[in-house]
């Protein structure tokens, strides 16, 4: 008794979705709009493309989600450690009953303007399609000419002179020097390479520098230069900076040389190296060509002592015997095609015989005088018992009544009997008026419109005679 009148002291009782959804509504509409800064970590990324992940400082971390739609605007994919600000909305997700923020923006704070930049153009060249594999060019296996575009004064030319004079004394090298690092650079880089396509001067280039920062190497993450590189009809290797250093150009480019060194080895083979290649080629080749003309002549020599070169109708002789069987089996058939066809026809010709009026006629005839002849026989034999019974003087009238009058019904009967064939009989409907129809070829009665066509002979069978027609109009009741 106690404990109910505790409760109904107590204020209202909330189930849990009821008071969630209180404190969502109260969160929701008080944070709809908030700027928060700091770490990304337990980033995840689902195949769905959404990003979650968990934002926090040194006192306190919060849950966030980056849907798919508004993830598309990222320059790059955000990774643990990144200090970012984000821009959104506070949500409570009431399956959990937590908390968490709907990012609608996401910008980095530790990452550098030129860094930023790198990723933009990075993103857009590869949507524009210009570092698809599929549009590489090869590079030429033999050049006789190489463009190199990199400084005239700098260690890197001298390297690759170097390079290609101790691999390949007799290569033409042409040289279009440029300033790789400065506000011109860029500019000067793809005009050079423009140049060298316009007069068609060398059979591959070497675009490149040495290593250095990212502010030093910028000329190479310059759209002006992608756009040389990707537009280029002469196959070009990038060769800027160390193995470690990445540029635009790199990916931009037909080939990717981790050095300046590296790039001059790419286009040429050593003539050591290419004698070596060209001996053991020699050598291959002609054992191949002499195993291929022995292998052939085994088998030309025994193609020559072949029972069926020299005897030609052994080869043939199998085939007229199969010949010959197959005329026997296709003769055997076609004959027995035709006797069953034949039976069928005959078959069909009995049938047609006996739906002939005349023939049907000629049985009903044929019924009729058995039964006249087995009622005479009845009557006569009626007679004879009841004269046997009676004696021939009382009864003699009366016998010939009822013999009279026996008679009568069966001739009366017999008349109805004969009415009712003559009525049947095609030609007794003839002296009516009627006439029938017969097919000018088979003698069959024509019994549809449909059986006929415009222009056909026919034959029409009156009571006295027959005439010959021709179907003139054919018109449907």
């Amino acid at each position: 008794m106690i404990h109910c009148c505790i409760l109904q002291a107590m204020e209202e009782i909330f189930t849990v979705s009821t008071l969630t959804s209180a404190i969502k509504h109260t969160l929701e509409l008080k944070f709809f709009c908030v700027c928060i800064k700091g770490e990304i970590s337990n980033f995840k990324a689902q195949s769905s493309g959404h990003l979650y992940f968990t934002l926090k400082d040194s006192e306190a971390q919060i849950s966030c989600v980056l849907f798919r739609s508004n993830a598309k605007a990222l320059t790059r994919s955000p990774q643990n450690g990144d200090q970012v600000i984000l821009q959104g909305e506070l949500s409570v997700y009431p399956p959990r009953g937590n908390y968490q923020i709907i990012a609608r923006s996401l910008s980095y704070m530790g990452v550098g303007e030129l860094l930023v930049k790198w990723h933009q153009l990075k993103t857009k060249l590869e949507q524009m399609g210009f570092f698809e594999r599929e549009k590489k060019k090869p590079l030429p296996k033999y050049p006789k000419r190489v463009g190199v575009v990199t400084s005239a004064t700098g260690a890197v030319i001298q390297d690759i002179l170097q390079i290609l004079k101790r691999r390949a004394p007799g290569l033409s090298i042409l040289l279009n020097p440029v300033t790789v690092q400065g506000e011109m650079a860029a500019k000067e880089i793809a005009q050079a390479i423009e140049d060298f396509n316009r007069y068609e001067l060398a059979d591959v280039l070497i675009v490149g520098r040495g290593g250095g920062s990212l502010e030093d190497l910028w000329a190479f993450n310059e759209e002006i230069v992608a756009c040389a590189i990707y537009h280029s009809k002469i196959p070009i290797i990038s060769a800027v900076g160390h193995e470690t250093d990445t540029c635009i150009a790199d990916f931009v480019a037909d080939q990717r040389a981790p050095t300046p060194s590296a790039a001059a080895e790419l286009v040429t083979v050593e003539s050591a190296q290419q004698i070596t290649y060209l001996h053991t080629s020699y050598t291959q080749l002609k054992n191949a060509i002499t195993s291929h003309l022995s292998r052939h002549a085994e088998k030309v020599g025994f193609a020559s002592n072949h029972p069926f070169i020299k005897n030609p109708h052994a080869l043939l002789e199998p085939h007229f015997q199969r010949v010959d069987n197959y005329a026997i089996d296709v003769n055997r058939s076609f004959m027995q095609t035709i006797q069953k066809k034949e039976w069928q026809l005959s078959l069909l010709t009995t049938k047609l015989h006996h739906l002939k009026p005349s023939y049907q006629l000629q049985e009903i005839k044929q019924k009729i005088e058995t039964i006249e002849s087995l009622i005479q026989q009845a009557i006569l034999h009626k007679l004879y018992e009841y004269r046997s019974k009676l004696s021939p003087f009382s009864w003699h009238k009366k016998i010939d009544l009822m013999q009279n009058q026996l008679v009568y019904e069966k001739k009366s009967s017999l008349a109805k009997v004969i009415a009712l064939l003559q009525a049947a009989d095609p030609k007794y409907l003839l002296t009516k008026g009627y006439g029938i129809l017969f097919h000018e070829k088979n003698d069959s009665v024509i019994l549809s419109t449909k059986e006929v066509i415009p222009n056909q002979q026919v034959r029409l069978m009156l009571q006295d005679g027959q005439l010959g027609l021709t179907i003139n109009t054919i018109k449907a009741l």
